[in-house]
């Protein structure tokens, strides 16, 4: 394996990890907007105390992802950045404009009162941010940013505005839907009649992701057949891995085995993930631009994996640490 395909891969892994832990973090936003029943205010506290103490370090691995990118592969960096300029702005809006909501709700209360209009804000955002990451990655997934010889050809809305990438971007968001109503079944193990609220909002979400994701390939079949020859190729292991899991995903949800299913779930987005990422390869934003083409000189690959093994040695025990004491089971409040 050359550098360049190990720091695409690394890179690769700190988007799974953005994608299960800020992805549950965009659904939690999408539940706490949609709360509703008698136990509405219940559900939106513990949508807060799950997403509280870590919600914030999740986003390190967008920026891990985006300085690796920018150094490691500028070229692609740029292109990317000029191509999807509008969808990643709005997401980024939505990502900061979540952040901010979520933060004054939390601590702003007893000096302004009311802020519901904030909570609107946390969950409106929470599905801008999603819906546009996934329709900037349908654009890269279908073929549809052209670099012939070099050039980026200009057209801003191409690729992340069609039917497919919308249906993408639905999905996305619904898979963070799923992701975040199967964590709190988990985190919800002690209040039971929470707890099937959350089971129930996992189940509806199970089946619109799983909907949206038959629509995406049939859509696809039409705008981009190009991912799937990928999906169906090289990406084909995982591809069916995911289409076998999502039954047992969804039985363990149905059964109210939510440690189970939070596994199935994660298992289900990573497979997606990586069938997207194998079926997809050398290409780094196919079909004009390879891993190889769009490589930083060999001493600045060298420099960034020695600098993110040395990185990672230090920031993995401190999340550990973090979800340690924040997310672990207080002996106490069982007894």
């Amino acid at each position: 394996m050359t550098a360049a395909e190990a720091i695409a891969a690394i890179l690769w892994l700190a988007l799974s990890a953005y994608t299960v832990l800020a992805g549950a973090d965009f659904g939690g936003g999408l539940w706490d907007l949609l709360a509703a029943g008698p136990r509405a205010s219940e559900q939106r506290e513990a949508i807060a105390e799950a997403m509280g103490p870590v919600w914030e370090a999740n986003h390190v691995w967008l920026i891990f992802m985006i300085v690796g990118l920018f150094t490691a592969f500028p070229s692609a960096f740029a292109i990317l950045g000029v191509a999807l300029y509008l969808p990643f702005t709005l997401a980024m809006t939505g990502i900061v404009l979540r952040g901010a909501a979520f933060a004054f709700r939390a601590h702003g209360q007893e000096a302004a009162g009311s802020l519901a209009p904030w909570g609107a804000v946390f969950g409106s955002a929470s599905v801008i941010a999603p819906f546009f990451l996934g329709t900037a990655a349908a654009a890269v997934a279908s073929g549809s940013i052209r670099v012939p010889g070099g050039r980026l050809e200009p057209a801003f809305t191409a690729g992340w505005t069609t039917p497919f990438a919308v249906v993408v971007g639905l999905f996305a968001v619904a898979m963070c839907g799923y992701l975040a109503a199967t964590y709190l079944t988990v985190e919800t193990e002690d209040r039971p009649e929470l707890q099937a609220d959350f089971r129930r909002r996992a189940m509806a979400a199970a089946v619109v992701a799983g909907g949206l994701g038959l629509l995406a390939l049939l859509v696809a079949w039409v705008q981009a057949p190009r991912l799937l020859e990928s999906l169906t190729g090289r990406g084909l292991p995982f591809f069916v891995l995911a289409l076998l899991n999502g039954p047992l995903a969804l039985w363990a949800v149905w059964r109210a085995r939510p440690r189970i299913a939070r596994v199935a779930v994660i298992a289900q987005v990573l497979f997606v993930l990586w069938a997207w990422a194998v079926g997809q390869w050398p290409y780094l934003v196919p079909p004009d631009i390879t891993l190889a083409a769009a490589a930083a000189p060999a001493a600045t690959l060298d420099a960034l994996l020695v600098v993110t093994g040395v990185g990672m040695a230090l920031l993995l025990p401190s999340l550990w640490l973090l979800f340690r004491v924040f997310k672990a089971r207080n002996p106490a409040a069982s007894a």
